[in-house]
């Protein structure tokens, strides 16, 4: 007994005293556990807090299976898998499906109608997330998503039923990541460019990709203000991509605007850094076989962007998926994983695409888009991107 109490002294001493065999042992903890182990003594604060700062890679919570009604499954994968992440989310992109998520799924009389709100589904997701990160929440018709356990997973197109994907940004060294909201002036018709300056969109010299999303498209003047928003950042150095949403339903930042129910606008994700690189290529209506696809995802391939801290977007028109490539199903994601292993896929089918054939990597540029307002804005088409964060230590 005398013998034991000994090495529980040791060890009592050696875990209150010795930085490096701390760190290890708190190396092992998911991000929630790893909080709580701070609040022991200085020294497992400080251990902790180095431990966060070198967890840098991306993370993502994914939801592919219905469950009861009262939830969606994104809110129940979410609260189940934060307890086990490791990384501390600054910044949080989910989207997820419109048919269940707002609760207007069609229903026969005989089956029970699902109760939702799109409000509280969505501020039930933001409470399960850190108070200080910033969230953007889409809903769109499908759902592009890899499952979790493994970058090398097969994505997976779903264009109908309940999916939805969080992707949890940590602090990356050298990146900055931030949320924008532009919504139209009913008043004023000509957009105040010093918006831009605001959002960190104009005299951004480290200014990479810029993640673009109109909701309420089918509003009068929505496509004159999404041309205003993307013609100015439609320059050789930045890489945009994105689409039409059904809608927008969390925008939590330090600079979020209140949205008017009935107006249209742009919200988006801008990632700086002079370490990042991205790809981006588009599959227009004449990529309708695995053969096209497949080149459009070689064309991809060829930017050599690095694959490890990278993850991939998807936004497609609702008119493509199985129905475009004659029943067969998951075409595109499929073709992607075929070219690009060990990255995740994400995005979405949507209303409309934004986006060119264009990669930045340092000074090249494989194809420029034109200056023609509408090269940016499509119809029937896929963008496929890609954005690498620079190499994890």
């Amino acid at each position: 007994a005398q013998g034991g109490g000994a090495m529980e002294a040791k060890g009592g001493f050696v875990l209150a005293n010795l930085a490096e065999v701390v760190e290890r042992v708190l190396g092992f903890l998911p991000t929630k556990a790893l909080l709580r182990a701070a609040c022991v003594c200085r020294l497992w604060r400080e251990c902790a807090r180095r431990t966060l700062r070198a967890r840098q890679r991306i993370a993502w919570v994914s939801a592919l299976e219905p469950g009861p009604a009262d939830s969606h499954a994104l809110v129940r994968a979410l609260g189940r898998e934060l307890e086990k992440v490791h990384v501390l989310p600054q910044t949080v992109l989910y989207i997820a499906d419109a048919e269940t998520f707002s609760g207007h799924e069609e229903c026969h009389e005989q089956k029970k109608a699902r109760k939702r709100n799109s409000k509280e589904t969505a501020l039930a997701l933001e409470k399960l997330l850190p108070k200080r990160c910033q969230v953007l929440g889409l809903v769109t018709p499908g759902i592009v998503v890899t499952p979790m356990g493994s970058s090398s997973n097969q994505p997976q197109e779903i264009e109908e039923g309940e999916a939805g994907f969080a992707l949890l940004f940590p602090k990356i060294d050298g990146v900055k990541i931030h949320t924008f909201h532009f919504s139209k002036d009913v008043k004023n018709r000509v957009f105040d460019e010093n918006k831009f300056a605001e959002a960190g969109l104009k005299n951004n010299p480290d200014l990479r990709v810029v993640l673009l999303f109109g909701y309420n498209s089918w509003k009068s003047g929505a496509t004159r203000f999404l041309h205003q928003i993307v013609n100015p950042l439609n320059e050789k150095s930045i890489i945009l991509a994105g689409g039409q949403v059904e809608s927008f339903t969390s925008l939590t930042s330090e600079n979020a605007q209140a949205q008017p129910g009935d107006a249209c606008g742009v919200v988006g994700l801008a990632f700086s850094g002079p370490q990042i690189q991205s790809a981006t290529v588009l599959l227009d209506q004449d990529v309708a076989d695995e053969r096209t696809a497949e080149a459009a995802m070689q064309r991809l391939k060829a930017a050599n962007i690095p694959e490890h801290n990278s993850i991939g977007f998807m936004f497609a028109c609702v008119g493509r998926g199985y129905r475009h490539y004659k029943t067969k199903r998951n075409m595109e994601a499929d073709a992607f994983r075929k070219f690009f292993p060990n990255v995740p896929l994400f995005g979405f089918f949507g209303h409309g695409e934004i986006g060119c054939d264009r990669i930045v990597t340092g000074n090249f540029v494989l194809r420029e888009c034109n200056d023609i307002k509408d090269d940016l804005l499509h119809g029937y088409t896929t963008v496929m991107t890609l954005i690498h964060f620079g190499s994890t230590k």
